[in-house]
């Protein structure tokens, strides 16, 4: 039997590691794609990975192309890595977990071009809906594909209704579920279409603004472009090397979080220690955003280099 390949980016959520390593595939048929200089995934290094594969006998499983990756919100090119997919008759899974909310504001369609070519996707309402956690929303083309691999019928789960209805514990793992469709109705009606379209636009817009000031600012850098409500940023004091530096905005970046007053997360970009700021709560605004950033400089520049 030929052996499979799995292939993600090098930005992809770490969620994809562990996904092989439960299938058997193993961790080290996991390929992980170079990524272009806005960090999304290369479609030409993809398609040399898959024709090396090829000719060494492997068997391309799956593709996992990211929108919003963990990291650095960067958006991987759908209908590239989908016509590579097509070409090799290898599944495309698509990971929208956060930037799926996204794809409601029509501006922001372009991310999904080429979805004729998507297997399955998931976006998360609990990371951008304003729904509580946990809720993801998963569609799949061929439903069959799931019947076929989890399906199992003994005796006491046989009802009339076989067949008449679609019974999800043939979908997946768990046999049973919560209703977790239940709390994302609740917030659907209650923001309605048009609300929920004005809350992310306004929470990309303050993510512009915040890079605004970011770039303003000469001891301080943005490290990746600002595709939605996320912004990658650096204090970069004087007269300090990468190390140092790196070490100053850890500092900076747990005497932010112990005060109270914000909270930061942090990432690697380019091996570099990086702050991000996500500006998608759901009752962010625009003052708190700023004031925030005024803590940050202030911090900044009171933090020993030593």
């Amino acid at each position: 039997e030929p052996v499979l390949r799995i292939y993600c980016s090098a930005q992809a959520h770490s969620s994809v590691d562990k996904a092989v390593r439960i299938a058997g595939i193993g961790i080290k048929n996991l390929v992980k794609i170079k990524t272009r200089s806005d960090f999304s995934m290369d479609p030409e290094e993809l398609s040399a990975a898959i024709e090396k594969d090829l000719k060494a006998g492997f068997k391309p499983c799956c593709v996992v192309a990211t929108l919003g990756t963990t990291g650095v919100t960067a958006i991987d090119p759908l209908r590239e890595i989908g016509e590579i997919c097509h070409r090799h008759g290898v599944w495309l899974h698509v990971d929208a977990a956060l930037a799926g909310t996204a794809l409601i504001l029509p501006e922001y369609r372009w991310m999904i071009e080429g979805r004729e070519y998507i297997d399955s996707f998931v976006f998360n309402p609990h990371k951008w809906m304003f729904t509580n956690f946990d809720c993801s929303a998963y569609f799949v083309k061929d439903a069959s594909a799931l019947i076929r691999t989890f399906e199992i019928l003994p005796e006491y789960l046989k009802t009339r209704t076989r067949g008449q209805v679609n019974d999800y514990r043939d979908w997946g793992v768990p046999l049973g579920r919560r209703f977790r469709a239940l709390k994302l109705w609740c917030v659907i009606r209650m923001y309605g279409r048009e609300g929920l379209i004005k809350m992310v636009r306004n929470h990309i817009e303050i993510a512009r603004r915040l890079a605004e000031m970011i770039s303003q600012e000469p001891d301080f850098e943005i490290v990746a472009p600002v595709t939605l409500n996320t912004v990658c940023f650096r204090y970069i004091p004087r007269n300090a090397n990468s190390e140092e530096t790196d070490k100053i905005n850890e500092k900076l970046n747990h005497a932010l979080n112990d005060s109270g007053k914000m909270y930061l997360t942090h990432t690697k970009v380019n091996g570099r220690y990086t702050l991000r700021m996500v500006t998608a709560q759901t009752n962010v605004t625009m003052e708190h955003v700023a004031n925030s950033w005024n803590l940050i400089k202030e911090t900044a520049r009171n933090i020993s280099p030593r």
